[in-house]
C-alpha cells in the first residue's frame, strides 16, 4: 500500500520576511481512496463551476472590490457576473496603464489573475465552497493532517541551527514517517510505503534531508522531479 502525502506551504520562509507565520502542512491518505476523494472534490467544484480551476483559498476568501459596485450583481447568472467583473477590471488596468507607476500595475493585474476563475461567486458563495471542502476533508476517516506552524517573532535561527523552511520540513516528514511506521505496526503490513510531493519546491530544501533518502548502489531512489528533459538537477541527472 502506498501513502500520499501532499505538503503545501503559507506564508514566507524569510525572516522577517512579509508574514508573520509560516505554516507547512501536508494532506495524507492511502492510494486506494485516491479516485473516492477526487470525485468527492470534483462534486463540488461542479457545483460552483469550478470544475477547470485551482483552489487557492487566500485568494478566494478575499473581497473583490469590482463585485461591490455592480448593481444587483448577485441576481445574476455566473456568466453575466464574469462579464461585468471583467468589463470593470479591463478599464481598471487600461486606466493604470497610463499612469507612471507601473509596480501598481503589475501588481493589480496579477491580482486580477489570481482571482479570475472565482469571480463568478459572491464573497459568501466561495466562503460556502471552502467550507464544504473542509468538511469533507473532514469526514475522511483515512486522511491524517500534519502541520508545522511557525512563529517567526519567536523563532531563534542560531538556537535552531536551521532555517524556518527547514525545520518546517523536517518536522512534517518525521511525523509522516513516523504515522507510517504506526499503520504498517497496526496492519501487519511491511510493504507500505509513503510518498511526498511538495508543490513548486526549491531543491535546496531537498539538500537538506537528503541523507534521509533511500539509496541503491550509491544513487538516490524512490524520488521523482515531474518537469522537461533538460532539468540537471541531481535527481533527474543522475538517476
Amino acid at each position: 500500500m502506498v501513502y500520499f502525502c501532499y505538503i503545501d506551504e503559507s506564508g514566507t520562509p524569510e525572516v522577517p520576511g512579509n508574514t508573520s507565520h509560516y505554516v507547512l502542512a501536508g494532506l495524507s491518505i492511502p492510494i486506494s481512496c485516491w479516485k473516492f476523494c477526487e470525485r468527492g472534490i470534483s462534486k463540488i467544484k461542479q457545483k460552483y463551476d469550478l470544475e477547470n480551476s485551482e483552489i487557492h483559498t487566500g485568494w478566494i476568501v478575499r473581497k473583490y472590490i469590482e463585485q461591490s459596485k455592480i448593481v444587483k450583481f448577485e441576481d445574476m447568472n455566473y456568466a453575466q457576473r464574469r462579464y461585468e467583473v471583467g468589463k470593470i477590471r479591463k478599464m481598471e488596468l487600461l486606466k493604470l496603464q497610463k499612469s507612471p507607476n507601473n509596480n501598481l500595475y503589475k501588481q493589480t493585474r496579477k491580482n486580477y489573475l489570481q482571482t479570475e476563475a472565482y469571480v463568478h461567486l459572491t464573497l459568501a458563495e466561495r466562503i460556502a465552497f471552502i467550507q464544504e471542502l473542509a468538511d469533507l476533508i473532514g469526514g475522511w476517516s483515512f486522511a491524517r493532517l500534519f502541520a508545522e506552524s511557525i512563529n517567526k517573532v519567536h523563532f531563534d535561527p542560531l538556537r535552531a541551527k536551521q532555517s524556518v523552511d527547514e525545520q518546517a520540513l523536517e518536522q512534517l516528514v518525521s511525523r509522516f514517517e513516523q504515522y507510517m511506521k504506526i499503520v504498517s505496526k497496526s496492519t501487519r503490513d511491511s510493504q507500505l510505503y509513503g510518498t511526498l510531493i511538495h508543490d513548486n519546491n526549491e531543491t535546496d530544501l531537498l539538500d537538506r534531508i537528503q541523507n534521509r533518502f533511500d539509496r541503491k548502489n550509491g544513487k538516490i531512489v524512490g524520488v521523482r522531479h515531474f518537469t522537461d528533459s533538460s532539468c540537471q538537477c541531481k535527481f533527474c541527472h543522475k538517476n
